[in-house]
């Protein structure tokens, strides 16, 4: 089948610095076009940060299931309509779910959408246009918005351990909703909310507090050059790293859209609700980021902690509570997702910055494990996490896309 290009014309994608996937299809060049309209640039995010999350997984899953409404190979997740089945293109079914949550989500005058033409209308009459709308329909009242709670604004507390606005920012707690949020995949936000922190008075504290606040601070005199380029490379546009990462090694081992839509689902399915998860545990246990705990060093009630008022990280702190990760979460829900999927841990792939003055960009990988880690001690060296956060952060990320992958999109049994 002759491959479609329904997107705005090709040149104006290299113009905007888009990369394009080795066996670019709908699923991989709409997913580009969802991360420009959901977190930007060159447009202005709909929805930046953690909560865009929640958006795309939205069009992912749309998108998925416009395209088995069509190849009826995997199971869907909320929309099928079997009269369909083996009618139309399967592309066109993926993209035009793309456009219509996307339009559905934040308008059709957006500026994420402009020049690109409607698939509905380019591929009228195709019977994908229908899966497509039908699927669009079916998922655009799964959208979970923002919500006041009625802790906000949250400012934690003034004991040792807890949480407050950080001496740099003194923002109040951001996101505290999405700790509340209808999960994707999960039962229940609080189904993976991980055992409690060190406590204060531990060795394992003090440990970890001593290598965050050496390794971690803006002028550290340990930090190496290869590390402070570490902390820099994953210092901006963490979504949108992960989701070219994950068109890369979709355009190169997937030839079917059906299989990129499956996979694209499962990952931002597990993606977002490794947010809904991380924000469960972060507002549960409240637990102090490291330039609190280090500027209150001396009033912990562990002896072998040194304060340092003067202290600060390497990257800002982010406005919310330390324990645990959402990037090591958010890291090993993707990278779980793509173990299962692919049935091993060596896949090779490369991941890219927007960060200035790199040494090394983009980065080479030959199995899934070295970015794990690598993640897990990125937080450290920024100086915005303990490191019990970023290894349990990691742990969780893992068993929540076995379950993600056990339980959803199964393939269909064949007769």
């Amino acid at each position: 089948m002759k491959r479609l290009t329904f997107i705005v014309n090709f040149a104006a994608l290299l113009a905007l610095g888009w990369g394009v996937p080795v066996h670019g299809d709908a699923v991989t060049e709409w997913n580009a076009v969802t991360l420009n309209c959901v977190q930007g640039p060159p447009n202005p995010p709909n929805r930046g940060g953690p909560p865009g999350l929640m958006d795309i997984a939205l069009v992912q899953l749309a998108v998925h299931d416009a395209v088995q409404a069509i190849q009826g190979r995997f199971q869907p997740y909320q929309y099928e309509n079997p009269a369909l089945l083996g009618a139309g293109s399967a592309s066109v079914a993926a993209a035009t779910a793309a456009y219509r949550m996307l339009v559905g989500l934040y308008g059709a005058d957006d500026p994420c959408l402009a020049g690109i033409a409607d698939p509905a209308a380019s591929h009228a009459g195709n019977a994908g246009v229908q899966a497509g709308l039908e699927a669009a329909a079916a998922l655009l009242p799964l959208y979970r918005p923002a919500m006041t709670l009625p802790t906000d604004p949250f400012l934690g507390g003034t004991d040792p351990g807890q949480w407050r606005p950080t001496p740099t920012a003194f923002a109040p707690g951001a996101n505290g909703y999405m700790a509340v949020t209808a999960p994707f995949v999960m039962l229940r936000p609080s189904q993976f909310r991980p055992p409690s922190p060190p406590p204060l008075v531990s060795e394992r504290y003090a440990r970890e507090y001593e290598e965050v606040r050496l390794v971690g601070s803006a002028n550290s005199a340990v930090r190496t050059v290869e590390q402070t380029d570490l902390a820099r490379f994953w210092s901006v546009n963490f979504i949108t790293q992960w989701y070219a990462t994950l068109r890369g090694i979709a355009g190169s081992r997937l030839t079917d859209v059906g299989d990129s839509a499956r996979l694209f689902a499962l990952a931002g399915a597990a993606a977002a609700d490794s947010q809904i998860s991380a924000y469960d545990a972060k507002y549960h246990f409240n637990y102090w980021r490291p330039v609190t705990a280090i500027w209150e060093g001396d009033h912990d009630g562990n002896p072998r902690t040194v304060g340092d008022a003067g202290w600060t990280p390497f990257v800002t702190t982010p406005p919310y509570p330390d324990y645990h990760s959402g990037a090591n979460m958010l890291t090993a829900s993707i990278t779980g997702i793509l173990r299962l999927y692919f049935g091993t841990d060596a896949v090779a792939f490369s991941v890219s910055s927007s960060a200035a003055g790199l040494l090394v960009n983009p980065r080479q990988y030959t199995r899934l494990t070295q970015v794990e880690q690598e993640l897990v001690n990125v937080r450290i060296y920024q100086g915005i996490h303990f490191r019990s956060a970023d290894e349990i952060g990691r742990f969780q990320g893992g068993r929540l896309a076995h379950w993600t992958f056990m339980n959803y999109l199964k393939p269909v049994a064949r007769n």
